[in-house]
C-alpha cells in the first residue's frame, strides 16, 4: 500500500506582499536603521521587501518609483529627497492601484495613503527648550537648519524658534560656520538641523578651539552625537524611536496590502489633502539623562 503524501507547496515570490522602500540615502546613520527594522518586520509577516537608494538625487528617486510602478508592487513607502517634487509620480502609483505611505516626510500635494513620522515641531521645541536652559536672555545663536526641500524642516525650526523666543534668545543668522567663524565667536549657541551636520560643526568649533565653549544641539541621537554629547562637544540631541517608527510603517504596508484600513487620530494637510498621519513622540537627550534615554532603551551600548 503506497502511503498518501500531503505537498505545502511555499508561496510563490510573486503570490507575497510585495512592498517597495525609497529612501534618501545610507549616508545618514539613522536611515539604515529605519531600513533593517522595517525590512525585518515587514519580512516576518511575510512580505517581500525592494529597498532602493536614491543617494539625495530627487530625479533618480522618481525613476525608482516609475521602476515600482512598473513592477506592480503592493505597498510603495517613500522618504521623499524633495518633498515637492513626488507630486505626480505618487499619483501615478495611487492610479495604478498602489498603495503609499509617505514615510518620515511628508510628500506635499501628492495625497498619500498615510503618513507616519515623529512630531516634528516638538523636535525643534525640545532643542529649543534645552538650548533656553543654558543660555540666557540676549544670547544669540545660528541656525543651520537644513534644505528647505525637506518639509519638516520648516516644522523643526517653528518649534525651535518659539522655544527660544520664550527665553529671549535672539537668531543672529543662519548661515554655514566655516565661512564665518568671526560671526561665529560672536554667538552662544549653534542649532544643528541633524547630527550629520553637528558633527561637520563640532569639527570646525574644535580646529578652532571652539568645541565645548558654544551650545551646539542636534537630532537624531547618532552614535557620534551621543559620544559628543558624554564628551562634552554637543550639548543635547533629539532621540526618535526610530524601531517604533519603522515597525509601525511597516505593519501598516502589511495591513494595506491586504485591504485594511489603518485608522489614525490625526490628520496633515500636504497642501491639498487632509493625509491620515500617525505621529511618534520624540525625547530629548542631555549628559544627564543619557543612560535612560539611549542605554537603557537598547539604542546604542555603553560600550
Amino acid at each position: 500500500r503506497k502511503e498518501s503524501k500531503i505537498t505545502v507547496e511555499e508561496p510563490r515570490e510573486e503570490d507575497k506582499i510585495q512592498i517597495a522602500c525609497c529612501f534618501d540615502n545610507f549616508v545618514v546613520e539613522r536611515w539604515q536603521r529605519d531600513r533593517d527594522v522595517f525590512v525585518s518586520t515587514a519580512q516576518e509577516l511575510g512580505a517581500e521587501v525592494n529597498v532602493q537608494n536614491g543617494n539625495g538625487d530627487a530625479q533618480e528617486q522618481i525613476k525608482q518609483i516609475e521602476y515600482f510602478i512598473d513592477k506592480k508592487v503592493d505597498v510603495l513607502v517613500v522618504v521623499p529627497i524633495d518633498s515637492y517634487s513626488l507630486t505626480e509620480v505618487i499619483k501615478k502609483a495611487k492610479n495604478a492601484g498602489i498603495k503609499v505611505i509617505s514615510y518620515d516626510r511628508l510628500a506635499l500635494e501628492a495625497a498619500p495613503d498615510l503618513y507616519i513620522s515623529f512630531d516634528n515641531e516638538m523636535v525643534g521645541k525640545l532643542m529649543g527648550t534645552e538650548m533656553a536652559k543654558v543660555l540666557k536672555k540676549g544670547d544669540k545663536i545660528i541656525m543651520i537648519c537644513g534644505p528647505s526641500e525637506d518639509n519638516n524642516v520648516s516644522y523643526v525650526e517653528r518649534g525651535f524658534r518659539e522655544a527660544i523666543s520664550e527665553k529671549g534668545i535672539v537668531v543672529a543668522d543662519m548661515t554655514y560656520i566655516a565661512e564665518h567663524l568671526e560671526e561665529i565667536r560672536e554667538v552662544q549657541g549653534i542649532m544643528c538641523g541633524n547630527d550629520d551636520l553637528a558633527r561637520e560643526v563640532v569639527r570646525v568649533l574644535s580646529e578652532n578651539r571652539l568645541a565645548g565653549e558654544i551650545c551646539v544641539v542636534g537630532q537624531d541621537a547618532d552614535l557620534e552625537a551621543c559620544q559628543r554629547i558624554v564628551a562634552g562637544t554637543q550639548y543635547m540631541t533629539v532621540y526618535k524611536p526610530i524601531e517604533k517608527l519603522a515597525k509601525s510603517a511597516a505593519e501598516c504596508a502589511v495591513a494595506m496590502a491586504k485591504g485594511e484600513t489603518v485608522v489614525t487620530e490625526e490628520t496633515l494637510n500636504d497642501g491639498t489633502t487632509d493625509v491620515p498621519y500617525i505621529k511618534l513622540q520624540p525625547l530629548a537627550v542631555t549628559k544627564g539623562n543619557i543612560d535612560a534615554t539611549i542605554i537603557d532603551s537598547g539604542f546604542h551600548l555603553r560600550e
